[in-house]
């Protein structure tokens, strides 16, 4: 485990925790204790976080798993080619989330690639 994020993790967070939504901005004050745990090995960008649940409170979100925020991704066609979420449990951010719609193999979707296409 690392100690703080990746830098296209931590820009893909402030995009999608960018809100004036109350527990959007509970979140995204979890980011600075955020630890990477695992990174996806391919090129997609997804990855797993610990937190130290006693160093910054619970956002005001409901109990269990769940989209906390999301965003799609759109090509020069206007066309959705997959989506960014992250996702909190209980609260805390937990992890991630790079999803193309396109065959992985011919056009993978990676966080560089959303994180120029986002759309909130």
């Amino acid at each position: 485990m690392k100690p703080g994020l990746p830098s296209d993790v931590r820009d893909a967070l402030d995009a999608l925790l960018g809100t004036q939504d109350a527990a959007h901005r509970a979140l995204l004050r979890q980011v600075p204790h955020l630890q990477v745990t695992v990174r996806c090995p391919c090129a997609c960008g997804t990855t797993y976080f610990e937190l130290d649940t006693d160093a910054v409170p619970a956002a005001p979100l409901p109990a269990g798993t769940l989209v906390a925020a999301e965003a799609q991704v759109y090509d020069a066609d206007e066309h959705c080619t997959g989506e960014v979420l992250a996702f909190a449990r209980d609260g805390y951010l937990s992890w991630l989330e790079v999803c193309s719609w396109n065959d992985w193999s011919e056009d993978p979707l990676t966080l560089a690639d959303a994180l120029r296409l986002l759309r909130p």
